[in-house]
């Protein structure tokens, strides 16, 4: 089995965070070496990392400099003494990787969503020792999560670690990528085994809540974060908003409070915490999903008001009251509930309207 020159004791250690940084993408050497150098001086980064593939959702699209920027990383790598990981999408670039020494290999969210592109990437490290990171999927699907750590398993892959960085959801305003931590506690509980990274570059995409998602991942004991860091992040060639410099992240960094893990006796009262700390959760979706109802609401308000129309409109209540009720008998719940919850959001988004009216009668 041929081994990459790399300590994976970094996937090991629980003294502290394991910290994994560098620009969303390679760009040049200066810009590569720079940063990483800058990063070196943050005592606190473990690991570079750099896109050399990016895969996008359209075409024309910056989508990497490709192999060129393979040299660059090595180069940022030497002078540092940091270990590097870059993101593969298929076997091509596994060879490309290996041939450049880089240390760790990460499986981006387009490549994990797809069982026959994870299954070439671990075809070809069989018989490599290389440390692989997966990210979850775009779509909340624990089982292509689980399934793709399970294909590098099964190839002999002995050092694996989990990175969550939110799911794509339709409509989501707050988030580039809803966290859903109630599905990431759900892959702990699954595979308490695998370390979980936090990826609060993804999940943010801007710069302004980036501190607060990164101490809700400590707040819920992630054992690492994997956050963009950019010599220039204003003038990056790829998520600008997201990236910050080295400096900002020193300071995020500082800024974390840290938890203090503690044994649990009690497995009774550890089952009871984890289903409470689910409900947290799911109840912070339930919030956004309801912000984001509001500002729609906000705009059929506005487009009401200009079109002279009234804000409340009968048959529209009619076919709403008619679908909840369907589908809040076939997930178990009261009619009376259904009955509450509807005529609750119902008045605040006529109030929300009402607000629009108010505001250009001045």
């Amino acid at each position: 089995m041929t081994t990459q020159n790399v300590n994976t004791d970094w996937l090991n250690k629980q003294s502290r965070l394991l910290i994994i940084s560098g620009p969303c993408s390679a760009e040049s050497e200066s810009q590569m070496v720079d940063t990483a150098l800058k990063l070196k001086a943050i005592s606190n980064v473990d690991i570079l990392r750099a896109g050399i593939w990016k895969p996008r959702t359209r075409p024309n699209s910056f989508e990497g400099v490709g192999a060129v920027g393979l040299p660059w990383v090595a180069k940022a790598k030497s002078l540092t003494g940091l270990p590097a990981t870059v993101e593969v999408a298929k076997a091509s670039h596994v060879e490309l990787c290996l041939e450049h020494n880089i240390d760790i290999l990460w499986i981006g969210a387009r490549t994990t969503v797809n069982p026959f592109a994870v299954q070439e990437i671990a075809e070809a490290l069989k018989g490599v020792d290389i440390p692989v990171l997966v990210k979850n999927p775009i779509n909340p699907d624990l089982a292509l999560w689980i399934g793709g750590i399970e294909r590098f398993e099964k190839v002999g892959i002995q050092t694996i670690g989990a990175i969550h960085r939110g799911f794509s959801n339709h409509g989501e305003k707050f988030y580039r990528n809803r966290p859903q931590w109630h599905l990431a506690l759900e892959f702990r509980r699954l595979r308490p085994d695998i370390k979980l990274i936090n990826d609060p570059s993804h999940i943010c995409g801007r710069r302004d809540i980036l501190q607060e998602v990164s101490q809700k991942a400590m707040d819920l004991n992630f054992d690492g974060l994997m956050i963009e860091s950019h010599i220039d992040p204003d003038n990056a060639w790829s998520d600008a908003k997201q990236q910050i410099t080295p400096e900002e992240l020193a300071q995020l960094l500082d800024n974390l409070v840290l938890r203090v893990g503690h044994e649990e006796h009690d497995s009774t009262q550890s089952k009871l915490d984890y289903h409470r700390q689910e409900i947290d959760h799911i109840d912070t979706e339930i919030m956004h999903l309801l912000g984001n109802r509001m500002n729609v609401a906000r705009q059929i308000g506005s487009y009401k008001e200009e079109h002279n129309m009234p804000i409340f409109s009968p048959k529209r209540w009619n076919i709403i009251r008619r679908q909840c009720q369907e589908l809040g008998s076939k997930n178990q719940l009261s009619k009376q509930f259904i009955e509450m919850y509807l005529n609750s959001i119902h008045t605040e988004s006529i109030n929300q309207q009402e607000k629009i009216y108010r505001s250009k009668r001045g």
